[in-house]
């Protein structure tokens, strides 16, 4: 039972599937399929082949058919668009480049303006978060970290400049 299971599993012959072996290889189309497990190969017969066959020969043909149809159609637009293109050129590329600034235009315009509220919400959490009210925005420990940093530079240049002074004074 346990060597039954494990075949049907396909574990006995190393499918490794939960399909039958027999089954795999009709799928996979393996050439001895129908010698080993029928005991003799069987033909189809000869109305089914010629049947498929016409049929392909048909979808085939009426693939090829729309294929043709579809060439035909894009030759003869581009034959009647181009001398309209060519007379109307030099009204329509200043209109497409007109209207991509256009576009471009809006397009950043509203980038920016996303961008600019996305800063002054953050200030505004940063300044409400510095009154003890909530959490620090992420980044408020790095803008401390650098005015810190500023302030303390400005102080160094502030005394190196005084000294300069005092120096100058003296000589």
């Amino acid at each position: 039972m346990a060597g039954e299971q494990a075949y049907h599993r396909g574990g006995v012959h190393g499918g490794g599937s939960a399909v039958g072996e027999e089954y795999m290889r009709a799928i996979r189309g393996d050439d001895d399929y129908h010698n080993n497990y029928y005991g003799q190969q069987q033909q189809h017969p000869m109305g089914v082949t010629v049947t498929k066959a016409v049929a392909a020969a048909v979808a085939a043909g009426s693939m090829l058919f729309l294929s043709a149809l579809t060439l035909t159609g894009t030759v003869l637009a581009l034959v009647v668009a181009t001398p309209l293109l060519v007379i109307f050129s030099p009204v329509l590329v200043p209109a497409a480049v007109a209207v991509s600034l256009l576009a471009a235009g809006f397009v950043s315009s509203g980038a920016f303006g996303a961008a600019a509220m996305g800063v002054l919400a953050w200030m505004y959490r940063y300044y409400v978060s510095s009154s003890g009210e909530s959490s620090s925005p992420p980044g408020a420990d790095k803008v401390d970290y650098a005015r810190a940093r500023l302030d303390s530079k400005a102080h160094d240049v502030k005394n190196w400049a005084q000294n300069r002074l005092d120096q100058a004074r003296t000589q």
